[in-house]
């Protein structure tokens, strides 16, 4: 079994990409290659760095691709948002979702790098 699979953070991450890919889904045509492309790319960027620094050879890599990761989720956070108030995304419940889920993530990721780095 990968490393990464054991962590919480990439779980959650994954779910999330997966949300997003849901949402984007309902999103007007004219978004493919604009909002609904760039919270995809955004959100896949996540779980793909936390991966990517698990299998490297130092954790001061894996440091820097979960920071990689944190950029991700305030773009993620950023995008959905815009998606909001251009009432893309219509429901409040599914805003606060998304935004309580970008949070906890986000809490994980430094939580993670905080234990990584007292290890070093």
């Amino acid at each position: 079994m990968r490393p990464h699979y054991k962590l919480d953070v990439w779980k959650r991450s994954f779910a999330l990409l997966k949300q997003i890919y849901l949402i984007t889904e309902g999103f007007p045509g004219e978004e493919k290659f604009g909002l609904t492309s760039q919270l995809r790319r955004a959100s896949v960027s996540v779980p793909t760095n936390i991966s990517e620094g698990a299998a490297r050879n130092s954790q001061k890599e894996f440091i820097h691709y979960l920071y990689i990761s944190l950029g991700s989720l305030t773009e993620i956070e950023t995008l959905i948002l815009l998606s909001k108030e251009l009432n893309f995304i219509k429901s409040e419940e599914q805003l606060n979702g998304i935004l309580l889920e970008i949070e906890a993530i986000t809490k994980l990721l430094l939580g993670l790098i905080n234990s990584i780095k007292k290890k070093l």
